[in-house]
């Protein structure tokens, strides 16, 4: 007989699997990154990424992070991710105003990497030395999650619990001061696995103010549910098909996804299927006929109408 604390061990293990499932689907692509050296004091503006996240690793500060009226300090060897982007500026004290980074002069390093280098004469010891980088942030059928995360996400706070981020940071600051040979393609590349690795800490902590969404994925009876309309997207999905996917009758089912969900389970079919249609469409170039197959639509027309309810614009905006 299976008892309580093995029932409880059972539910985590399954919560985990599942977020480790939907995670899979993360895409955190970089886009172009900085190495910026510069003598204080200076402020520069961080306009580029809207709608894009941008990550700043601080390899020799401090420096200050200001986001509308939020400032934060990191020290070396810290840094953040803003999983939204937008205008932010990086200062080397509080008050002072921001210069477009687009004003600064810059040098391309490798393939996706420049430097800005903007120093007074003096010792280079004096320099602040920041790697930053713009990035294509996409967590697929965990989309939804992007717009629930916090505007900065400090990477300081995690070392505690994930004390493996460490070495990793320990490396970028090597790098970034070294300059040893393809040091610029290395740095690119420890970015993504450190900002991919504070993604994922957000979400296996609980996700903060957005805990509803996960609070889903831990439940093993609803988690199933949850998994079932991410692995079948195209199945016809009806409520009584879903609750048996729970083992409930249809109006606790229901209840039950909308109170922890927020939104009907035929609500949350319809935002998967189009989330993933205008990945296909936009990003992969998919046809839109073939989409709507591919969801299980009868018609090219009823995918329209369906995917315009959704997201309150038609498919073929997403083609070139």
């Amino acid at each position: 007989m299976l008892d309580r604390k093995s029932e409880s061990f059972g539910a985590r293990e399954a919560g985990v699997d599942l977020i480790s499932e939907l995670l899979m689907g993360m895409r955190l692509v970089g886009l172009n990154y900085r190495r910026i050296e510069i003598t204080p004091p200076f402020g520069l503006r961080m306009g580029e990424a809207e709608g894009k996240a941008q990550f700043h690793f601080i390899a020799r500060g401090p420096v200050f992070l200001r986001a509308g009226e939020t400032v934060h300090e990191i020290q070396s060897g810290g840094a953040v991710l803003l999983p939204r982007g937008g205008a932010h500026d990086l200062v080397s004290q509080p008050d002072l105003p921001g210069r477009d980074l687009a004003a600064y002069e810059t040098t391309a390093l490798c393939n996706g990497v420049s430097a800005i280098r903007s120093c007074s004469a003096g010792p280079s010891s004096n320099n602040v030395l920041i790697f930053s980088g713009c990035m294509e942030f996409d967590l697929g059928s965990m989309h939804p999650l992007i717009g629930l995360m916090p505007e900065v996400m400090r990477v300081c706070t995690l070392l505690d619990r994930y004390p493996e981020l460490l070495p990793m940071l320990e490396a970028m600051e090597r790098e970034a001061v070294g300059n040893r040979a393809g040091y610029a393609g290395i740095l690119a590349r420890l970015a993504d696995v450190i900002a991919a690795f504070v993604v994922r800490a957000w979400v296996e902590c609980g996700c903060g103010d957005a805990s509803g969404w996960v609070a889903a994925l831990r439940d093993p009876r609803l988690g199933r549910v949850i998994a079932a309309i991410h692995r079948d997207p195209g199945r016809n999905w009806t409520v009584a098909e879903l609750a048996r996917e729970m083992g409930s009758s249809r109006s606790v089912f229901a209840d039950r996804f909308v109170q922890v969900t927020g939104v009907t389970p035929l609500r949350y079919v319809a935002e998967v299927r189009m989330r993933l249609a205008a990945q296909w469409i936009g990003r992969e170039r998919m046809p839109i006929e073939t989409a709507a197959q591919r969801l299980g639509y009868a018609s090219q027309a009823a995918f329209s109408r369906a995917f315009k309810r959704v997201t309150g614009y038609a498919p073929g905006r997403l083609r070139p």
